[in-house]
């Protein structure tokens, strides 16, 4: 019976489940922190033994970093871990491995810059695009924002940003945009883990929200991208604040 001897930190919640996965939650974050560097080449068979599971365990896990770009497996060669530039940057799980190591503030300006391109366009579309159901749900997600910012929930807060914010790239009716939900879900997810969100949410970004989904409502796309824009703008702000 195939055992695991690693010692998982939770840093890679969502891996899958089994034991794969919870070896997938030692090697992934160990490549994204560099503690196992670029150049690297794992054998199948000291993965094996270093983590006391069977060949196929290790198989599977190493056939979905292989996918996230992280390694590249050869016969005769082993595992090689690839370098930075060639990983599926876009993957939830590689950006919520890179938070959880010191790669954090770049990763966060990173995703940063991405939402601040994205997202104002997107509510913009999702004025003119979303349909009569997308307004009425984005109206009830921001009045569900405002009572969990009042009650200081930040769980049950973030379930609601992330769906309010999902709702709007979806909205805009662009299927690029809305494939962005997954990674702006992650990079969310990962400054209310890594204690980088206020222990209240700001009233100003919450009405901004509100706006938001007012501005959808009423058709008016340059409101709801400029008070989209306010809302990621403030957020790089705020985290450049607690990154000092």
């Amino acid at each position: 019976m195939d055992t695991f001897n690693g010692t998982g930190d939770g840093t890679g919640g969502g891996a899958g489940q089994g034991l794969h996965g919870r070896l997938l939650a030692e090697l992934g974050p160990a490549i994204a922190s560099g503690t196992i560097p670029g150049g690297a080449v794992l054998r199948m068979e000291e993965l094996e033994v270093r983590y006391g599971v069977s060949r196929t365990v290790v198989r599977e896990a190493v056939r979905v970093l292989e996918a996230m770009g992280m390694v590249a497996s050869r016969r005769r060669v082993g595992i090689t871990v690839q370098p930075r530039s060639a990983w599926d940057v876009f993957d939830p799980l590689v950006i919520r491995w890179r938070l959880a190591g010191p790669d954090r503030p770049a990763q966060l300006r990173s995703l940063g810059a991405l939402r601040a391109a994205v997202e104002p366009a997107a509510a913009a579309l999702a004025a003119d695009r979303a349909t009569d159901d997308q307004r009425r749900r984005l109206s009830a997600l921001a009045v569900e924002l405002t009572v969990t910012a009042r009650a200081g929930d930040l769980a049950v807060f973030l379930g609601h940003d992330i769906a309010f914010h999902r709702l709007v790239l979806e909205a805009s009716g662009n299927e690029m945009f809305a494939h962005l939900g997954e990674v702006v879900a992650a990079v969310l997810t990962g400054r209310t883990e890594h204690h980088l969100m206020p222990h209240h949410p700001q009233p100003y970004a919450v009405a901004r929200h509100r706006e938001v989904a007012e501005a959808v409502c009423a058709g008016d796309a340059a409101r709801a991208e400029r008070a989209m824009r306010d809302i990621v703008t403030g957020a790089m702000e705020e985290l450049e604040s607690t990154l000092g």
